[in-house]
């Protein structure tokens, strides 16, 4: 599921995965596993694609394997 709201926020700010994956300092398979649902990306991750497409994370639950997932990803107001 934070998979297409990460890709959903990407398109939204009409960055392909290769610029998304430049700003983010990471290799762009790894982006594309995230989008995917192949990889679970860490909350510093979800938070910079948040901050960079201008989005707020509302709240975040810590599952047992302590993966985190977002609940509540908004769009910020500017």
């Amino acid at each position: 599921m934070i998979g297409k709201i990460l890709k959903q926020m990407r398109k939204e700010k009409e960055l392909s995965q290769e610029d998304m994956a430049m700003i983010l300092n990471i290799n762009q398979t790894t982006l594309s596993g995230y989008e995917r649902g192949y990889r679970e990306p860490s909350y510093e991750t979800i938070e910079k694609i948040a901050k960079i497409c201008n989005y707020e994370i509302q709240f975040i639950n810590k599952t047992n394997n302590n993966i985190l997932t977002t609940k509540n990803i908004e769009r910020k107001e500017i």
